[in-house]
C-alpha cells in the first residue's frame, strides 16, 4: 500500500513537472514569434525610411549635378545598396504611394 502511494506521488510529480515545462516552452515560443514580428515591422520601417531618403536625394539632384566620385554620389550608391539588401534579406516590400 505504501509503495503504491509512493509510485502515485512520483508519477504525479512527474506529470506536474512536464505540464509546467510544456507551458513554459509555449510561452517562450509565443515570445519568439512576437519578437520576429517586431523585427519584420522594424525592417519594413527601415526600408521605408531609407527608400524615402534615397528618393528625396534623387529629387534634389534631379539634374544629376553630383558626380559619382563625390560624397553625394557615394551616399546615393550606399543608400541604394542598403535598399537592395533590405529587399533581398528582410523581404522589404515597396509600398505603393497613394495619391
Amino acid at each position: 500500500m505504501i509503495l503504491e502511494i509512493i509510485i502515485i506521488l512520483i508519477l504525479s510529480g512527474g506529470f506536474v513537472y512536464f505540464v509546467w515545462r510544456g507551458l513554459l516552452l509555449a510561452n517562450v515560443t509565443a515570445d519568439q514569434e512576437e519578437y520576429i514580428k517586431e523585427l519584420e515591422e522594424m525592417s519594413q520601417y527601415m526600408y521605408g525610411r531609407i527608400n524615402e531618403s534615397y528618393e528625396e536625394m534623387k529629387r534634389i539632384d534631379r539634374i544629376g549635378a553630383f558626380e559619382k566620385d563625390d560624397e553625394a554620389g557615394t551616399t546615393f550608391d550606399l543608400l541604394k545598396e542598403v535598399i537592395n539588401n533590405l529587399e533581398e534579406e528582410f523581404n522589404g516590400q515597396k509600398e505603393e504611394k497613394v495619391k
